[in-house]
C-alpha cells in the first residue's frame, strides 16, 4: 500500500523513479479506508531531502498513510524556497486542534547551543507537550530526540571531543523487542552530530528503556515505557551520499572536521560510499509504524 501525499511534492517523482508506489490525493479519496496520519515536523535545513528520505522509509509498508508536513514559524528557513513551505507545509496553529496516529520530530544541525538558545526552542516545547494528549506515538531524531529527552525527562546532552560522524555497528539490548523484528544482531546505523545522550541518565530514569548501543557511538535507541515516545540519536533514513556531502560542505567552510569512520571505501574520500545500512533503516521505521503505531492507534483518533 501507498503513502499518501500532496500531487505535485517533489518528492513524488523522486520517489517514483525508484518504483515505490505513492498515492495522489485525488485517488486516495476514492478509497474506503482510514489511513493512519502521521504529521512530520521537519527541523532540518535542508527540507526537501530530508522529507523525501523519510517519505521513502515510510512508503514500503502495506499501510495506507497520509502525510502532513510540519514547520516551525520561529526559524526564517535559508536553504529551502519559501513557495515550497508554503504549498506543501503547514504550521502549528493550523494543526493544534487535530490529532494524529504517529509524528516525526527530525534532528536539526543545532547540537551546539543550548536549547534555550535555538530561535524556535518555546514553539517547539510546545508542540512536544502537545504530543502528549494529540499523537499516539512520536520517533525523535538526532537533535530532536536530545531535545525531546531534555524537554520530557530533564536528560543532558553533552559535546562531545569532535563531531561523531560515520557509521556504526550496533547491538539490540532487548533483541526481542518488535522495533528489531527482521534486524540482524549487529547492524549499521550512520552517525552525524556534536553532542551525545549517556546511557547512565537513560538509565536512571524509570520511564525509559535503552533499547540499543553503539560501543563507538554510544546510545542509539531508547523508548518510553508506555510505547508513546521513540528516539533515534543516528539517522537511519540517511542516504549512501548523505554523510559525504556533509563532510564536503563543512571542508567549504574551512572546519577542522575529520572524515566520516567506516565510511568511504578504504577511507578514499574520492570513491562511493557503499549503501550498508538500506535494510536497517527500512525494518526500524517499519517497525515503529506497524508495532506502535497502527498496532495500537485508536480508530477513532478523539480517544488519544
Amino acid at each position: 500500500m501507498p503513502i499518501r501525499i500532496p500531487d505535485s511534492l517533489p518528492a513524488r517523482a523522486v520517489l517514483e523513479g525508484e518504483n515505490i508506489f505513492v498515492m495522489t490525493e485525488y485517488r486516495a479519496l476514492h478509497q474506503d479506508i482510514r489511513p493512519l496520519n502521521l504529521i512530520i515536523l521537519n527541523l532540518m535545513p535542508t527540507k526537501i531531502v530530508t522529507e523525501t528520505q523519510i517519505l521513502r522509509k515510510l512508503s514500503n509498508t502495506p499501510l495506507q498513510i497520509k502525510v502532513e508536513l510540519l514547520r516551525t514559524t520561529g526559524h526564517i528557513s535559508k536553504n529551502t524556497d519559501e513557495g515550497h513551505l508554503e504549498s506543501f507545509y503547514t504550521t502549528f496553529e493550523q494543526v493544534r486542534d487535530k490529532n494524529y496516529d504517529g509524528m516525526i520530530i527530525t534532528g536539526a544541525p543545532v547540537e551546539n547551543l543550548d536549547f534555550s538558545d535555538v530561535d524556535y526552542w518555546d514553539e517547539l516545547c510546545e508542540i512536544m507537550d502537545w504530543t502528549r494528549s494529540h499523537v499516539h506515538s512520536t520517533l525523535h531524531i538526532c537533535w530532536g530526540a536530545q531535545a525531546a529527552l531534555f524537554f520530557h525527562y530533564g536528560i543532558q546532552k553533552y559535546s562531545l571531543p569532535r563531531k561523531l560522524s560515520g557509521i556504526f555497528s550496533h547491538t539490540a539490548l532487548k533483541p526481542n523487542s518488535p522495533l528489531f523484528r527482521g534486524l540482524d544482531d549487529e547492524f549499521l546505523v550512520p552517525h552525524s552530530r556534536y553532542t551525545e545522550v549517556r546511557e547512565e541518565d537513560i538509565l536512571a530514569v524509570p520511564q525509559l528503556e535503552l533499547l540499543s548501543t553503539s560501543p563507538e557511538a554510544g546510545v542509539f535507541a531508547v523508548k518510553s515505557t508506555d510505547n508513546r515516545r521513540f528516539f533515534f540519536t543516528g539517522h537511519p533514513e540517511y542516504d549512501a551520499d548523505t554523510l559525504a556531502l556533509e563532510y564536503r560542505r563543512d571542508l567549504d567552510k574551512g572546519l577542522d572536521i575529520a572524515m566520516p569512520q567506516n565510511y568511504f571505501p578504504n577511507d578514499d574520500p574520492s570513491r562511493p560510499p557503499v549503501m550498508r545500512w538500506r535494510s536497517t533503516g527500512q525494518l526500524l521505521y517499519n517497525n515503529w509504524l506497524n508495532y506502535y503505531v497502527y498496532q495500537t492507534t485508536p480508530y477513532d483518533l478523539t480517544l488519544i
